[in-house]
């Protein structure tokens, strides 16, 4: 347990994530360039995108669909501004938004803060 208070202490800094997902018609260009503004307008200090198989229940069925999973690394005050941008520029009719702050190095939060 000591070990464990140690690890936590050494990581109090946290930043946020905020993912989503955007349909696979939107060709891995189109991705990166809708990632590269939400990072060039400073709502977020970097995004990793994958492909990704979803399962789901949309309108009583259970489907599948490939998408690309989008996950942004932000601070607590940009958050609400680039939940409201992908909000606003989302396809789906209701995008799958998450958001969470997760605990990191000082280092790594100083830089996603800077």
């Amino acid at each position: 347990i000591d070990c464990l208070v140690c690890v936590r202490r050494d990581m109090a800094d946290e930043v946020w994530v905020v993912q989503t997902t955007l349909p696979v018609e939107w060709l891995e260009p189109l991705v990166g360039e809708w990632c590269y503004n939400i990072i060039s307008q400073d709502l977020a200090a970097c995004a990793q995108r994958h492909s990704i198989t979803s399962m789901f229940k949309w309108e009583d069925e259970v489907q599948s669909a490939e998408e690309w999973r989008i996950q942004f690394k932000t601070t607590f005050s940009k958050k609400d501004h680039l939940i409201s941008k992908i909000t606003a520029e989302h396809p789906y009719d209701i995008p799958m938004i998450i958001a969470f702050a997760a605990e990191t190095t000082s280092e790594y939060a100083e830089w996603v803060n800077s």
